[in-house]
């Protein structure tokens, strides 16, 4: 399997509409909370290191630490 950098959902507006809504209300402590357990649940269910890694590879490109 390789990682799909591609635009890949459907719906892509209406599933941006749930993520804000998710934060509405939080302080910035429990917005990064949420944040976590969205990662880590996402990272379950792909369920496959060498995808999560490249998408970490990924997500990282451009800032300080790379």
């Amino acid at each position: 399997m390789k990682l799909v950098t591609s635009p890949n959902l459907a719906n892509a507006d209406g599933v941006y509409e749930k993520l804000i809504a998710l934060h509405h209300g939080l302080d910035e402590e429990e917005s990064m909370r949420v944040n976590a357990r969205l990662i880590l649940l996402l990272i379950n269910h792909i369920g496959d290191a060498d995808i999560v890694s490249e998408a970490i590879r990924h997500a990282g490109l451009g800032t300080q630490q790379n």
